[in-house]
């Protein structure tokens, strides 16, 4: 076997996928805090790219029986990937790819935008036909639904921000392949209404905690008990929230295209050769070692035998598009990319813009203090990551962006 086991006396075991890998004291604390929850089935696994989160860390998979923790599924309910392959190669694209990223910066809202409503001024900016019609057609009733039973929901940027990208690691690529292959990439996932729902149903989840005199390592770790007021509210409006993060990435998958297809000097291509579509922050019944289980995935990609993945590393490493090889200690799951090496805050203080300038190079992206945060060093060698759960992937492709746009 390729990982490592904590046993502990009070509490079930911790497989871990990171040999080779840094994994910092305080995330071992999380762990060990979760795999002393009594509704954990058989064990915890943890993946390479493992760090520490809000109640559970982030690159981990907790399986339970009778109970869901709101904060081990987080607030970027659904958040995932999707990556196309088109029939362009690299010659079709040209020398200079400024024009592009800033083509793909004009059909994509990304950052603090909205793709419709009031906008920063307060001026009203109708909500695009193809955003408004995929919103009735898909969200609309469910989400109503949802809102009369949870009312604080409904205070949100929901359609709003269907068909946007967002901000932090979420971002935009365009990708070339070991054949040098053209590919178009994107990260992002419920935006304000995904954040809206997690923290609503955390803060549930405490008061339930308080009602019935539950003491716990950490508050953050409430629970939900399968049968109690809140707990089917929560399984449905995470449930929706996963289809919304889904559709927006179509929503941004095509416009992304559209524009790519409208450049200049770009050939004719066809789209969609190969689609690759994979959430890392959600929740999905399974079984698993003779019981049927909540399995959540924090930060990890399913990873059934045969089943296709994405993991990406920074804006200036590589991605991977890989297969699962349905690995049962590892709940059939795989990181969702390289995981952060220290803090967002810690990244601000210890790198400069040359840093940045330096790691980017050959990528047409953002190279200023906006997105310092995201600097390559501030994640873990993804070698390592990649290393570390051979057992869990094959990899299928091997991605290099040469344009990144982040929020």
């Amino acid at each position: 076997m390729n990982y490592e086991v904590i046993s502990q006396e009070n509490g079930f075991p911790i497989k871990m996928w990171t040999r080779g890998v840094c994994v910092e004291d305080e995330a071992k604390e999380q762990l060990i805090n979760v795999a002393r929850m009594p509704f954990i089935h058989s064990h915890i696994a943890v993946m390479p790219d493992v760090h520490v989160g809000m109640g559970a860390t982030i690159g981990s998979v907790i399986p339970t029986v009778g109970a869901i923790i709101p904060s081990a599924v987080g607030v970027d309910i659904g958040c995932g990937m999707k990556a196309v392959l088109t029939s362009l190669k690299a010659p079709d694209l040209p020398d200079n790819l400024q024009g592009i990223r800033s083509a793909f910066e004009s059909a994509v809202p990304h950052g603090r935008t909205n793709n419709g409503g009031a906008n920063d001024r307060g001026a009203w900016v109708d909500i695009p036909e193809a955003v408004a019609k995929a919103w009735n057609l898909e969200l609309k009733d469910v989400f109503n639904a949802i809102c009369e039973k949870n009312k604080r929901i409904k205070a949100s940027n929901n359609i709003n921000h269907l068909g946007t990208m967002g901000t932090g690691n979420h971002f935009l690529e365009l990708c070339l392949d070991e054949e040098s292959r053209v590919w178009v990439m994107l990260h992002s996932g419920s935006r304000g209404i995904g954040n809206r729902i997690g923290m609503h149903f955390i803060s549930l989840a405490k008061k339930d905690m308080e009602r019935w005199f539950i003491s716990l390592p950490d508050k953050d770790l409430s629970y939900l008990a399968e049968g109690s007021e809140h707990f089917s509210d929560y399984v449905e409006a995470v449930s929706w929230a996963q289809k919304f993060a889904s559709l927006n990435r179509d929503i941004m998958m095509k416009n992304a295209l559209r524009a790519l297809s409208e450049f200049d000097g770009i050939p004719e291509f066809t789209r969609e050769q190969e689609v690759v579509n994979c959430h890392h922050n959600y929740i999905n019944k399974e079984r698993h070692f003779g019981k049927n289980v909540w399995v959540t995935r924090k930060g990890a990609v399913s990873a059934q035998e045969g089943e296709m993945g994405i993991i990406p590393g920074s804006m200036g490493q590589r991605s991977f598009i890989v297969r699962g090889k349905g690995n049962r200690d590892s709940f059939c799951s795989c990181s969702h990319g390289a995981g952060r090496a220290m803090s967002r805050t810690q990244a601000k203080r210890q790198f400069t813009i040359e840093d940045l300038v330096k790691q980017t190079e050959g990528v047409e992206c953002k190279k200023d203090a906006s997105v310092l945060d995201e600097v390559p060093n501030a994640y873990k060698d993804l070698d390592a990551v990649m290393a570390a759960q051979f057992s869990l992937v094959e990899v299928m492709h091997t991605l290099k962006q040469v344009i990144c746009v982040k929020g």
